[in-house]
């Protein structure tokens, strides 16, 4: 299969960037967006889309490290509900938060093992965006500490593993979405991967940011609790690939 995003699917990460860059948006005015419902029928009152659409959204959420509880709701809760019950929250009139969903059943757990992935993965771009730009612009004896392989060879190590990541992160949603027999095997290897390199990504960009890294003020600790809060996520990697393992193997 080869995957590309539609030009839809672009746009819908155009704009969601583009917001989260400017303003932390309220619950409401995500309902008012229709990324409550991204995947509600129509009928229901939402988009009527698709999981790689709410897949994007979960990326740009990680990315700006958006803190309502739109994985417990939309990740989790949303597929095992009524289409009563999917109205409430497509209109922003029903949230959930961790203590009040369950991952019982593969569906349900593939759908949220790979919202876990895209947000990692989104956790991952930023951590890269933040060494890049400290690289670019630190200079030691005259010169962009960037040119140094010290510095370097980390962060291209990190944009390897981030693009890996995110590759079988949209691997996994698009089987999500489709129903694919292969959906709980993608998850599974999603989350392993995604998970372990925002870890690994945020602590290489502390490393790049030197003693303003392990500071309070700046943004880098929270991406890095958030990263370690979903590689925990129902167990670590080592998990989820002995589970890989078990399915394939039997």
């Amino acid at each position: 299969m080869r995957f590309a995003f539609t030009e839809e699917q672009d746009e819908l990460r155009r704009q969601a960037r583009a917001l989260l860059e400017e303003r932390e948006p309220s619950w409401d005015e995500l309902a008012e967006l229709g990324w409550l419902g991204v995947s509600v029928p129509e009928e229901s009152g939402g988009a009527g889309l698709g999981f790689v659409e709410e897949a994007v959204l979960f990326e740009e959420l990680g990315r700006a490290l958006y803190p309502g509880p739109y994985f417990a709701t939309v990740g989790v809760a949303l597929p095992q509900l009524s289409a009563d019950e999917q109205a409430l929250v497509a209109r922003g009139e029903r949230k959930y938060e961790m203590e009040e969903v369950s991952l019982d059943g593969p569906v349900s757990k593939a759908r949220a093992f790979t919202a876990l992935a895209a947000e990692a993965v989104g956790i991952a771009q930023k951590a890269l965006e933040l060494a890049v730009e400290h690289a670019k612009s630190r200079e030691q004896f005259g010169k962009p500490i960037g040119i140094y392989q010290a510095v370097s060879h980390p962060i291209v190590d990190t944009y390897v593993e981030t693009e890996l990541a995110r590759s079988l992160t949209y691997w996994a949603a698009w089987c999500v979405a489709e129903g694919e027999a292969d959906a709980t095997v993608a998850a599974l290897a999603a989350k392993a991967q995604a998970s372990e390199a925002a870890v690994a990504a945020c602590e290489r960009s502390i490393q790049v940011h030197g003693g303003i890294g392990f500071t309070w003020e700046h943004p880098l600790h929270r991406y890095y609790k958030r990263a370690q809060w979903i590689e925990a996520f129902g167990g670590y990697p080592a998990k989820q690939r002995a589970e890989i393992a078990d399915l394939l193997l039997g």
